[in-house]
């Protein structure tokens, strides 16, 4: 593969954006994308994927080049350089990479690689928490997979196609895919592609979705007719599962201290066919109390530390902070105490989290059910999703439900 002058650049001023602008990786890469309509599919997925792995390796690559933070462009060309020589490419005779000791690079990777945090390319505080919390041995297996490249999985929505019709409209585009076993309504594209420029996307035929988090709004067991409260909602993936899955019967109340994620979910229903949502911005503690009782049906999923998702979002583990993550345990409790009074009696609450930590997950169930609050509640069932199992993102489910 030849390198490209423009498009080099472009990951220069994307990890630029990144690192020293402490924008977030996903954003940066879509605005990049777009920066010259003369790139064709293989110009912006060189972007967008080595933008992504310089991310994903910074700390490696970091240390091989021998650069520290903040990185100036010189340092981000010697990080570029460690990539393409990793990658086995040929460096062309540009200034940016005069003088890069190839054979060097080659033994420092060797020698770095030796040491779990760097190999993974992760902070020591974040690998010494895994460890504690996984053991090794899991924790090993665990962050490897979460350094591989995600899948791109799709959800059916079947208010308005099957996975049969939608994989032979997308077989006659050249998109070819294939079946997940134990994932009902999922599709698994065997090239990675911009699916979002299809009409089948447009029509409302699908979301991109990983698979574990599909398995979410199974776990939370709804029926149509049902009232059923997102607390969480956000931009609603979960939402619109739930909605298919209820066959728009019955009622979607969701859920979120952000209304402008709310207003991306009231698009994305109409997209998607979706007419039993009703959307509450959560401005005040009175938003949740009129609804106290009210919900045969809660989701829970919770803001957590984004572990489990760190295939697609790289930068996550460059963000977070050790005083960051107690402050989310706590909020994941008061969630917990607060919003599982919405059940009513007879009702159930499914709490989840991408993330892998027993921290985020077993141990704040365990809290919830000691609490007076979590009193009235027994565990039906939880799950656990790693990465390195499953193939998929790190996810935690709970089913509880309110005895009588």
């Amino acid at each position: 593969m030849r390198l490209h002058r423009n498009l080099c650049f472009a990951v220069i001023d994307g990890l630029t954006q990144i690192f020293n602008d402490h924008q977030y990786a996903d954003k940066v890469i879509q605005q990049l994308l777009k920066r010259d309509k003369r790139w064709g599919s293989r110009d912006r997925s060189f972007v967008a994927e080595t933008t992504y792995d310089i991310v994903r390796w910074k700390r490696l690559y970091a240390e091989i080049a021998e650069v520290k933070e903040p990185f100036d462009r010189d340092n981000l060309w010697r990080m570029f350089a460690v990539w393409a020589t990793l990658k086995g490419l040929k460096l062309p005779d540009w200034k940016y990479f005069e003088n890069t000791p190839t054979r060097k690079i080659k033994g420092r990777f060797d020698e770095w690689s030796k040491i779990r945090a760097f190999r993974e390319s992760i902070p020591d505080w974040l690998d010494t928490m895994g460890e504690t919390e996984l053991g090794e041995a899991l924790w090993t297996k665990e962050i490897a997979a979460l350094n591989t490249q995600a899948d791109v999985i799709l959800r059916v929505n079947t208010l308005k196609t099957s996975k049969d019709q939608l994989q032979s409209e997308l077989f006659d585009l050249d998109i070819e895919t294939e079946f997940l076993k134990d994932y009902p309504n999922a599709l698994k594209l065997k090239e990675r592609t911009n699916v979002f420029t299809t009409e089948a996307f447009k029509n409302g035929y699908f979301e991109v979705q990983d698979a574990s988090s599909q398995l979410v709004a199974e776990f939370l067991n709804v029926k149509p007719g049902m009232r059923v409260v997102d607390a969480c909602a956000g931009a609603g993936g979960k939402t619109l599962h739930i909605a298919a899955l209820m066959e728009n019967k019955g009622q979607i109340i969701a859920l979120d201290i952000y209304a402008n994620k709310l207003q991306e979910l009231k698009r994305r229903a109409r997209r998607n066919g979706a007419h039993n949502i009703e959307t509450r911005h959560i401005d005040s503690t009175k938003v949740i109390k009129k609804l106290y009782d009210k919900a045969d049906r809660v989701l829970i999923d919770a803001p957590c530390s984004g572990l489990g998702v760190l295939r697609r979002n790289p930068d996550a583990k460059w963000k977070l902070e050790p005083q960051f993550l107690d402050n989310l345990k706590q909020t994941q409790q008061d969630l917990l105490q607060q919003y599982s009074r919405m059940v009513n009696v007879g009702g159930q609450l499914v709490y989840a989290t991408c993330s892998v930590l027993p921290s985020e997950n077993q141990n704040q169930i365990e809290a919830f059910l000691k609490s007076e609050s979590g009193a009235p509640f027994s565990l039906i069932k939880d799950q656990t999703l790693l990465a390195h199992t499953s193939g998929f993102d790190g996810f935690y489910m709970a089913l509880l439900e309110r005895k009588p």
